[in-house]
């Protein structure tokens, strides 16, 4: 089934959303929101799976027309929210173009940094920013929504409480992650509010695209209207979903409604094209010294959208332009 998200309040309205994105069904009357859904997900999903089943057949009254610019995040605001690093190829650009080398750990101890939570961004919404200095950038990657997740599950406990997937637009401030680094922290300011697709869909929507805790299938897109990247998000990803929530879970038990993101989908081979601006950057700091790709202004605009073998939207798209933030 595929959900979503009503803006209303802080956490939303429930909905449950058509297989082909044409429709949608408020049914807080069943479930007012996707949280309490995860809290009860024993109860709740056959009960959302009977909306799910009657509103793909256009036997369930009450529905509405889908459109993304009214709905909210999936989650609107969540318990947590964890970004990991999966893909190596992106990492070993970045050490690469400072001239640092990958550490052998990389490929069994992923990287993860804990992100804000309380205030992601609506699909559609305008992505506000004070300043371009700060390096602006768009980051496509996947992620998945958890069940109750125990301290130190393996990876295969881990798969079995993966509830929901998203896309995710991980907004990052280039220019600032540096200096935040470097006082050996982490992300902070660097790492605004993150944006995610209006859709979260349970695995089996995927059919045979899921597998082994990846989902294989390309991820597309758009900067300012050209295609800007289309990378498999199945291929090169050395740490499944499962395996990063195992991660997240090593010392700490995860609730239901934790965010586990994948970090930048990237694939070896660059004539895919790249989900974020750094890579590119990085490679032809790599090739020529110095990158010549800008990273956004104000104005731009980004669409991140996954597609199924007959050229379906999965997860609706995340469809942002950048914005001058002039203070509340």
């Amino acid at each position: 089934m595929k959900l979503a998200s009503l803006r209303h309040g802080r956490d939303g309205r429930l909905c449950v959303v058509s297989r082909d994105l044409k429709t949608m069904l408020p049914v807080d009357q069943l479930m007012p929101t996707l949280q309490m859904a995860l809290d009860s997900w024993a109860v709740a999903a056959p009960k959302l799976q009977a909306v799910s089943d009657a509103l793909n057949k256009g036997e369930a009254s009450g529905a509405i027309a889908f459109d993304a610019d009214k709905l909210a995040s999936p989650l609107p605001r969540a318990y947590q929210w964890c970004d990991g690093s999966a893909y190596l190829n992106h990492v070993e650009l970045v050490r690469k173009a400072r001239n640092a080398t990958m550490p052998p750990e990389f490929l069994h101890d992923p990287l993860m940094y804990q992100g804000g939570s309380d205030d992601f961004l609506a699909p559609t919404a305008d992505i506000p920013v004070a300043d371009e200095a700060y390096g602006i950038d768009f980051e496509g990657e996947v992620a998945a929504i958890t069940g109750d997740v125990a301290m130190g599950s393996s990876s295969a406990q881990a798969a079995t409480q993966i509830r929901l997937l998203m896309l995710v637009n991980d907004v990052s401030m280039r220019n600032l992650i540096p200096a935040e680094l470097a006082k050996g922290f982490g992300f902070f300011h660097g790492k605004p509010s993150t944006a995610f697709s209006p859709v979260a869909v349970t695995p089996d929507e995927l059919g045979d695209a899921w597998r082994d805790a990846k989902i294989c299938r390309p991820l597309v897109t758009h900067l300012n209207g050209r295609k800007f990247g289309e990378p498999d998000a199945g291929a090169d990803m050395q740490f499944s979903l499962a395996d990063l929530i195992a991660h997240a879970a090593k010392t700490r038990n995860l609730k239901a409604g934790c965010i586990v993101g994948s970090g930048t989908v990237s694939n070896r081979d660059a004539s895919k094209g790249f989900s974020c601006l750094a890579e590119i950057r990085m490679i032809e700091t790599i090739s020529e010294g110095k990158p010549k790709t800008p990273f956004m202004k104000f104005g731009d605009h980004v669409r991140i959208e996954m597609f199924d073998a007959a050229g379906q939207s999965i997860f609706g798209a995340i469809d942002q332009t950048v914005v001058k933030y002039t203070g509340p």
